[in-house]
Formats: C-alpha cells, sequence, structure tokens
C-alpha cells in the first residue's frame, strides 16, 4: 500500500519528468516559429497611459526570446494527470491510488488550468501573428471572472459550499455570495499574475506557492488535491529550470492564467470545503501577488488623484529595477520572501486546524 506522501510525491517528480523531457522540443518549435513579439514594450498600461520605461527595460528580450514557454507548465500537468488516470482505469495493483482526478476536489482546479491555458494561448497567438497586444484587458478579464463565476457556483450548488474558514474562528458564512467573492478573488489573483515580467520571478515564486498549497491539502487529508498542487509545482520547476538567465522562453498569458486560476481553485478547495483556512492565508502565502495587485492599484489612483507616480514603474518589481537593482537580484529576493511568507501561512493553515 502507498503511503499518503508518496501519492504526492511521485506525481510532483512524474510532471517535472515530463517537462524536462519536453522543454528542448518546445523551444526548438518556437524559436523555429519566432514566437516573440515583434514590437517590444506593453504600449499602455493599466492606467490607460504609456509605458516608456518599462519598454526601455526589456526593449531587446523582448523581441528575441518566445513567448508561450507555460504551454510546457500545463501540458505536463494535464498529461500526468492523464497517464495516471488512464493508468487506474486499466491497470489494478497500486495504479488507482496515484489517480488524483476526482470529482470533489481536483475537477474544478484541472479544468481551470485547462481553460486559462487555453484562453492565455490565444492572447499569446495574437501576439504574437499581429502584435497588437493580444486580447484586450476587459476581454481578459471577463474569461478569467467567467470561470470565477462557473467555479464559485460549483462549489456553492454541487459542493455545499457557503462559506470560507477564518484562522483560529467561526468559518464566515457568505451563502450564495460564495458565487461574486470566488469570482473576485479569481480576478484579484490573476491581476497578480502580471508579476511575470522578469527572467525566473514567475516561476519561482509560483512553484512555491502550489508547494505550501501540497502541504495545506496534504495535512488536511487532501491527497488528490495536494498531489495536483505537487504536480503543478513539479511542472514549474522545470520551466523554471529553462526560464532561469537568460531565459530561453517566457511563461506569458497561456501560463500565468492557467496558474492564477488554478491557483484560485486550489485556495478555495483547500477552505471550507476541508475544513480549511485555505482562502484566508492566501494573501500572505502569495504576498508577491498581492504586492504586485496592491502597488498596481496604488500606482493607477496616485497618477489619477495627484497626477504624478507613486512608483517609477508599478507592479513594484519593477520599480526597483527601474532604480538600478539587478534583475537576478529582484527575481531571487522574492524567491526568498516568497518562501518565508508562504511557511508563515502553511503554519498557519495547520494551526487553525488544531482542535
Amino acid at each position: 500500500m502507498l503511503s499518503t506522501a508518496t501519492r504526492v510525491l511521485i506525481p510532483s517528480a512524474t510532471s517535472f519528468a515530463l517537462g524536462i523531457t519536453f522543454a528542448p522540443f518546445l523551444a526548438a518549435v518556437l524559436y523555429r516559429s519566432k514566437a516573440w513579439k515583434k514590437k517590444a514594450g506593453k504600449g499602455t498600461g493599466i492606467g490607460g497611459g504609456g509605458t516608456p520605461i518599462f519598454d526601455e527595460l526589456h526593449k531587446e528580450r523582448e523581441v528575441s526570446t518566445p513567448r508561450m514557454g507555460g504551454i510546457l507548465i500545463w501540458a505536463s500537468v494535464l498529461a500526468t494527470a492523464f497517464f495516471f488516470w488512464i493508468c487506474a482505469h486499466l491497470l489494478s495493483s497500486f495504479w488507482p491510488l496515484l489517480d488524483f482526478v476526482n470529482r470533489r476536489e481536483t475537477w474544478l482546479p484541472l479544468l481551470a488550468l485547462a481553460a486559462g491555458a487555453f484562453a492565455g494561448l490565444i492572447d499569446d497567438l495574437l501576439e504574437v501573428k499581429r502584435s497588437n497586444g493580444g486580447l484586450s484587458l476587459p476581454r481578459r478579464l471577463s474569461v478569467v471572472g467567467l470561470i470565477g463565476l462557473a467555479g464559485g457556483w460549483w462549489f456553492y450548488a454541487k459542493l455545499g459550499v457557503s462559506s470560507i474558514g477564518i484562522p483560529f474562528a467561526a468559518p464566515f458564512t457568505l451563502g450564495w455570495l460564495i458565487i461574486p467573492f470566488f469570482a473576485l478573488v479569481t480576478l484579484a489573483i490573476y491581476a497578480g499574475g502580471t508579476i511575470d515580467g522578469l527572467d525566473g520571478l514567475a516561476g519561482g515564486v509560483f512553484s512555491i506557492i502550489f508547494i505550501v498549497y501540497a502541504g495545506i491539502a496534504f495535512g488536511e487529508g487532501q491527497a488528490s488535491l495536494a498531489a495536483f498542487a505537487a504536480s503543478v509545482a513539479g511542472a514549474t520547476l522545470a520551466f523554471l529550470w529553462f526560464n532561469v538567465p537568460p531565459a530561453r522562453f517566457y511563461m506569458s498569458e497561456t501560463g500565468s492564467m492557467a496558474l492564477t486560476l488554478a491557483l484560485a481553485m486550489t485556495a478555495f478547495s483547500s477552505d471550507a470545503l476541508a475544513g480549511g483556512v485555505g482562502v484566508s492565508v492566501l494573501p500572505l502565502i502569495a504576498f508577491p501577488l498581492t504586492a504586485t495587485v496592491i502597488t498596481t492599484l496604488l500606482q493607477v489612483f496616485w497618477k489619477k488623484v495627484f497626477h504624478k507616480k507613486l512608483f517609477r514603474v508599478a507592479p513594484i518589481h519593477h520599480h526597483f529595477e527601474a532604480i538600478g537593482w539587478p534583475a537576478t537580484k529582484v527575481t531571487m529576493r522574492y524567491w526568498i520572501i516568497t518562501i518565508i511568507t508562504g511557511v508563515l501561512g502553511l503554519a498557519i493553515a495547520l494551526l487553525a486546524r488544531l482542535p
């Protein structure tokens, strides 16, 4: 009989191995297709203005490094899930124990991963082929919001979830309002996905976050959800192997949208559904994403109200880059911060379950 830890670790190692194996082939296709921006820079920022400082900082790498490297992540996770699912249905012995695809814990995270991957891939293809910025921000937000509403409805109507866990206190009941709340949280996490801007930054941060949620789910007895989160972490680490400076390819929208949507579903799955507090500790565990959203909103507010910038560039990791920090220093310090806040979040989540 396989231990629960083994049921979590084997899918993680499998997705990592698949990613490492698949990466050279993906890189070859992306370079052969010249799958990079034809014009450097963001063009238009979230506040409606230009992004000259960002454009200057990234003018060379953006037009020579392929996008769509995020394919490596979601393809490895989905392939891992399918492999163990098919083996569980065709073989006996220990294989059914490695199948982490089930209705209560992982259907929604897997579907969100796939939906985000597809929508993000369309955005990336438009960006590469037309160089027009891909899908507009309102359209991307609409896609994410609709997926969030669908996820909230599934939790409320199908899984009977109507509250969120609060550390060291009784759950907070939202009733049907859990549906719009679910969508708002999903949108907030997606907004934090703009952290994908420096070599190795997003890959390192997301891999740590998913490792932490694998630990939370493991502590809550959710073996399937823990295996899913660990599988995502393994695939993201494989991506990171090729994304550390100088990056072979960028995660871009197909990776960041897939990961942020999967993270939202994972956080809610490890919350009241399992008697946990997965959502409440999310801002702490994903602190770099939280900082990304807050500093971007502050920048827009400052420009609208005071008619000047609060930061040289927003999100704040680009501000550090603009004031002279080497990109590698920013990236590694973000990794360190994510480890610290992730450990704190994990401790709170596990302690909150103690009788």
